[in-house]
């Protein structure tokens, strides 16, 4: 199984944050490999530069390497599969890791529940 993590879930992830549920770490410590997009580092670098968010982008990046995950870069099957997705939930950075999800596929891990009428391709923590 592979997982995409959710930008807030490899927030968690990173920073070992009680936040992250126990099925969370065994899901992601029993994939058989663990991606975080591009998306997520974009998103991320947004937020630390309008300083809602400590952690600046090159530790995310860091971090993924330190930590043996994988990134997922954005290319044109993702973004097809984006214009094909339901409205269910409007912010742009989720809805790219959706349809990332959905084009490899991959399994979204995510605890945003609004995102959970997309499919199965999204678990909920």
């Amino acid at each position: 199984m592979n997982l995409l993590l959710d930008t807030h879930i490899y927030l968690w992830w990173l920073v070992d944050s009680p936040a992250l549920p126990q099925r969370a770490h065994q899901m992601i410590e029993e994939a058989d490999k663990v991606f975080v997009s591009v998306v997520s580092i974009w998103e991320a670098g947004i937020k630390w530069r309008a300083g809602k968010l400590p952690v600046a982008p090159q530790a995310l990046v860091e971090g993924m390497s330190m930590n043996g995950l994988s990134a997922l870069p954005v290319n044109m099957a993702h973004t097809l599969q984006l214009t094909q997705l339901p409205d269910h939930h409007r912010d742009p950075f989720d809805r790219m890791l959706v349809a990332q999800a959905m084009a490899e596929p991959m399994f979204l891990l995510t605890s945003d529940r609004a995102l959970a009428d997309y499919g199965d391709l999204v678990r909920l923590i």
